[in-house]
Formats: C-alpha cells, sequence, structure tokens
C-alpha cells in the first residue's frame, strides 16, 4: 500500500435543509457515519453538525475517489436512519455536497469547528468555505 496523507473536510445537508437531525438519534447517526467512513478505508478526525446539516474531517484513502466516498457515506447513513433509529421517519440527504481539502497543520483548527458547530451557528462565527454545499451557493 502506498504512504498517504489526505486531509478532506465535507459537509452536506439535509434535504430541503429541513432539521431532521433531531437530539435522540445525532449522535447515532454521527457513529453511523464515521463507522462507513472507516469501513471504506477512511481514518475519521471528527464528525458533527447541527439539525440540518453534517461535516466530516476525513482522511480518505487515494484508491477512492471523494464523489464515490460521500455517496457511500451519506447513502448509507440514511438508510440507517430510516431503517434502523425510526423506520417512521422520512429521512433524506440533499444531493448536493461540498468538499475542501486540508493540510495536516490545520486539522486541530478543523476538528474544533466541526466540535463546535452548534457554537459558531449560534455566534454567526462560521466560515463560509466549510459551509458550502453548492456552487451556486458560493
Amino acid at each position: 500500500m502506498p504512504y498517504w496523507r489526505l486531509f478532506y473536510h465535507f459537509v452536506w445537508g439535509t434535504k430541503g435543509r429541513e432539521p431532521l437531525i433531531v437530539p435522540d438519534f445525532e449522535k447515532r447517526l454521527y457513529k453511523a457515519v464515521a463507522a462507513k467512513a472507516i469501513q471504506l478505508g477512511g481514518i475519521v478526525h471528527a464528525v458533527g453538525g447541527t439539525a440540518d446539516h453534517i461535516h466530516l474531517a476525513v482522511s480518505v484513502p487515494p484508491s477512492l475517489a471523494p464523489a464515490r466516498f460521500i455517496g457511500e457515506v451519506k447513502g448509507n447513513s440514511s438508510h440507517f436512519v430510516n431503517h434502523v433509529i425510526r423506520p417512521d421517519y422520512q429521512f433524506l440527504w440533499q444531493n448536493e455536497y461540498g468538499v475542501v481539502s486540508f493540510s495536516e497543520r490545520q486539522l486541530a483548527r478543523i476538528v474544533r469547528y466541526i466540535q463546535n458547530q452548534p457554537l459558531h451557528h449560534a455566534e454567526g462565527t462560521l466560515i463560509p468555505m466549510l459551509e458550502n454545499t453548492s456552487e451556486s451557493a458560493g
């Protein structure tokens, strides 16, 4: 296996940005996202978000395209909510997502940003590039 140090920040929202990520299953959803990322060979650095979107800092192996990686993570996590956590729930992700690469030097900052999502949204201390999920939003 080749040596690799690739760092990505992914962000994606619920369908229509509805507040579908509720406290009673939020942590289980984050664990499902992390578990799928690990199953795909990723190294998870942080998962977090708010009621209408989620952030993931992860190292993805070079053998896996970021688009395929996030497609599988999103698909698996929505299936988990709809079939395991809340079968009576209509949980969907938006089609779009945002992804930016960053250096290892920025890892601690990105992890803190993800871990403090509710605070950043409450205080208006957002980093627009890390919140963007579509080309038209930028």
